[in-house]
């Protein structure tokens, strides 16, 4: 048994100090020391359970373990920028201790044969509780409909093998653009499993991006990023998701959220369907089209960072409850490949060693509770992919990050675990120094 002593605990019900009673992997308890009989309690369990061992925590503060849903770890077939050994050391350093990755890879991952062969990688290399999604494309949804339900005999993949399907609809990074009215309507008519959707309208971006060409050339400067992937482009292929998930009542997540205009369609979607998630990640939380001069392709990612007013609207979307989820696309390129031109140099950043303390940064700077970071970094998560994990709660799996809130660190270029050894937030001072991290109620080794 492992007690960790007096922290102060975080939930999406409340702050408070306590202690979190360990044992068999499991929160055996969670006690408060506002309770008149916490003493009371503590005393007959250290007298029970004599072996115990008792870390004290004054001062501290205790927060479920992170569930990441939104995560690039480029293995199979990319494994020159990442693998899931790397970027699970980097989810784990960050207090991200469950993660479901995308899927495209090479080959992608859109049959169950893909998905057994990471299920089997992962089991061997990762450091954190990873699961997959499955990806969508124009012909194989009857294949994903029957995965889900039934799972599939020849690979033995079960239907709780799988987080989620992901559908790139509008635009893709690789051949698994969705846009026939057929597949979409069957698509979202799974109950299942959650429907995770990328919305980015591919024809507005070949116009934009024609019309950059046609303006500048081969050297487009990356400011233009924004509006080559720009806000229409969002709200048009955002539109048509939430439609489609009001009319079939689908668990859609709407992934990384970058524009005000989504937070209010989000909102106005909600009233008809209340099972409709809106993620965002850190990236639109913290940067906007100001940094694009400064980091350029280092800033370039799909959706693109918009303007300092839409980042102000998902703030403050993130402390109405508006923002359900945080998920951080960490998506890692070599340096070299960044340095590319605009038309070559890949969008994406590594980011998933930053989400807490970019979140609690965040908290401090807007006066958000932390009950609310709580909910996203992995309780809404939790009830979303309906784990028994990712809550500090009796029962639960004893997945918890334990970090000093009054700490600051500036952000390094030599500490990131991933692969890519950079990230954006290189020179930034955030708070929430992650101290220990617990998995299944085993203390993990951070560095």
């Amino acid at each position: 048994m492992i007690i960790l002593h007096r922290p102060i605990i975080i939930t999406s019900e409340k702050v408070e100090t306590g202690s979190i009673v360990i044992e068999d992997a499991i929160i055996k308890d969670v006690l408060y020391a506002d309770a008149e009989d916490y003493d009371f309690r503590m005393s007959r369990l250290l007298a029970a359970n004599p072996e115990a061992e008792v870390r004290e925590l004054a001062g501290k503060h205790v927060i479920a373990g992170g569930i990441d849903a939104h995560v690039h770890f480029r293995e199979p077939g990319l494994t020159h920028k990442a693998d899931i050994y790397t970027e699970s050391r980097a989810a784990l350093a960050g207090g991200v201790t469950t993660v479901f990755d995308m899927p495209n890879t090479n080959p992608p991952t859109v049959t169950a044969e893909a998905l057994k062969d990471k299920i089997s990688i992962a089991e061997e290399k990762s450091a954190v509780k990873t699961g997959f999604h499955i990806g969508a494309t124009n012909s194989n949804a009857e294949m994903i409909c029957r995965l889900v339900r039934e799972g599939d005999a020849e690979t033995g993949i079960r239907p709780e093998e799988i987080a989620g399907v992901k559908v790139f609809m509008g635009s893709s990074t690789g051949n698994m653009l969705v846009d026939e009215k057929s597949t979409l309507d069957m698509l979202f008519s799974i109950k299942e499993k959650p429907v995770l959707v990328h919305c980015e309208d591919e024809q507005t971006i070949k116009e934009n991006l024609q019309a950059a060409i046609e303006k500048y050339g081969e050297e487009i400067p990356f400011e233009e990023h924004e509006n080559i992937r720009s806000r229409k482009a969002c709200i048009k292929s955002s539109i048509r998701a939430l439609e489609l998930a009001i009319k079939h009542g689908t668990r859609l997540v709407l992934c990384h959220i970058s524009t005000k205009e989504e937070i209010e369609m989000v909102r106005a979607a909600k009233s008809n369907n209340p099972d409709i998630v809106a993620e965002t990640s850190c990236n639109y939380l913290w940067f906007s089209n100001e940094d694009y001069s400064r980091l350029g392709s280092r800033a370039k990612c799909n959706p693109s960072v918009k303007t300092p007013a839409d980042r102000q609207a998902l703030r403050e979307a993130l402390a109405a409850g508006l923002i359900d989820t945080i998920g951080s696309d960490h998506a890692p390129h070599l340096p070299s490949e960044k340095e590319a031109c605009y038309t070559k140099a890949p969008s994406g950043l590594p980011s998933i060693q930053q989400t807490l303390p970019v979140l609690l940064t965040i908290a401090a700077e807007e006066d958000i509770p932390l009950t609310r970071i709580a909910s996203v970094f992995s309780e809404k998560a939790s009830e979303l992919y309906r784990l028994d994990r990712g809550k500090i709660a009796k029962g639960q799996k004893a997945d918890l990050v334990v970090f000093d809130y009054e700490k600051e660190f500036i952000v390094k270029a030599e500490d990131q675990k991933s692969k890519c050894g950079w990230t954006p937030y290189e020179g930034v001072t955030l708070k929430g120094v992650i101290e220990d991290v617990y998995i299944n109620g085993q203390e993990q080794q951070l560095r």
